[in-house]
Formats: C-alpha cells, sequence, structure tokens
C-alpha cells in the first residue's frame, strides 16, 4: 500500500491534529504530514470551536480517506492489531473505546476555557466555573483507569487509543496550573515524556504562526 499521507494544522494549539499524529506514530504507520497555514479558513474553523465537524487531522491511505480522529484510530487498529492501539480483553477494550468517545463528543467547557497552547505556561490561572466540572470527570476516568490496569498509561503497560485521545488534556493542565493529585500528575508526566510527545512539543515550540484568539489574557 502506498506512503500514507496525515494532514495537520497547528501543532501548537490543534488537539485533534496531536491525536491524529500520536495515533499514527502508535501504529508505526509510515507517513508524510502535510500541514495547512493557521490562517486557512478550515483551520482557523477547527482553533476556534466554529465547525461542527473537524476535518483535520485527515488521514489519506491508499484509495482510503478517513478523517474524524476516532475514525482514524479505530481504522489504524484494524491494520495494526499489533500496535495495540486497542486492548485485546474484551472489558478493557470495550471500557476503552467508552472513554474514548467520552474525549471525542464531550468536555466542550474544558475545550472552551482551557484551549491548548503549547508554549505557554500560566501559573495560578483560574479555571472557569463551567470547566470544573470536566477537569473533575477527567480526573476520574484517569483514576478509575490507573488503578484498575494498574498504569503507567490508562489501560496497563502500553498506550493505547485513550492515551492518545486524552494527551492534549495533559498538555493543557500543564499550561493553566491545574492541580492534580500524584497519581494523575504521575500519568501526565508519563505521556509527556513519551518521545513522540516531545517530538511534537519541539516542533510546536518551533512554529511561527500565533492565533491570537487562542492566547489567554488577564
Amino acid at each position: 500500500m502506498p506512503k500514507a499521507v496525515l494532514t495537520i494544522s497547528s501543532r501548537n494549539y490543534s488537539s485533534w491534529s496531536l491525536r491524529g499524529w500520536l495515533l499514527c506514530r502508535m501504529a508505526g504507520l509510515d507517513f508524510e504530514e502535510k500541514v495547512l497555514p493557521s490562517d486557512d479558513p478550515s483551520t482557523k474553523a477547527e482553533l476556534l470551536l466554529l465547525s461542527p465537524s473537524f476535518l483535520v487531522p485527515a488521514l489519506s491511505h491508499g484509495t482510503i480517506k478517513v478523517w474524524d480522529t476516532l475514525a482514524i484510530g479505530e481504522y489504524l487498529a484494524e491494520i495494526a492489531p499489533e500496535a495495540g492501539l486497542l486492548p485485546r480483553n474484551l472489558h478493557a477494550r470495550t471500557h476503552c473505546r467508552a472513554v474514548s468517545g467520552e474525549m471525542h463528543t464531550g468536555f466542550y467547557n474544558l475545550r472552551s476555557a482551557l484551549p491548548m497552547n503549547l508554549k505557554a505556561r500560566y501559573q495560578g490561572f483560574k479555571v472557569w466555573t463551567g470547566a470544573e466540572a470536566d477537569i473533575a470527570r477527567v480526573i476520574a476516568i484517569w483514576r478509575e483507569c490507573l488503578k484498575v490496569y494498574d498504569g503507567p498509561y490508562l489501560f496497563g503497560e502500553a498506550p493505547t487509543l485513550a492515551d492518545a485521545m486524552y494527551a492534549p488534556v495533559c498538555t493543557r493542565f500543564a499550561t493553566y496550573d491545574v492541580p492534580l493529585d500524584r497519581l494523575c500528575t504521575d500519568y501526565c508526566e508519563t505521556i509527556m515524556t513519551m518521545p513522540d510527545m516531545s517530538e511534537w512539543i519541539e516542533a510546536a515550540k518551533a512554529e511561527p504562526d500565533a492565533v491570537e484568539e487562542l492566547e489567554a489574557e488577564f
């Protein structure tokens, strides 16, 4: 099959692009990157949460074209089952799909109040009340998974679809100085120090573009 092409937008601001990219890396897919400029209308709509249907990231693999992040993960799990994007155990696999789907469709207040911004650090950031319930739910999901499956990743010893889905939340918690308990702090450190995450973050810091609407103000 021909080499795949993954279309992404800003590395600094696009949580969905990060998820899709991580999934491709986790699956061991040989792919090229196509980066849309931040002034592209579809990119702006995605980053500012103005589009009801995100078309980035998008994966082209031979005749296959898939643009929804969760669908990309499911596709990669089918073509590369050995990568372990979904756990082998039915109970764990179902649980993994459920928490991944919850991130995919929910947490709008968290996304709005704490936009992804890898270059920034806001110490003592006051979290909008509307986002607190979303943060509490994420923490509850993490605690349950880490205790049930014994970490260091959400479903055990290796990263899965769920870790790719929640990785941008780890960056948000770091950017906005969200207090966490030791279990969740350790999980965030595990995610943030993954080689692929480190590579993405370094590339994000080198991006020249800035989206003014996504820069928090005090």
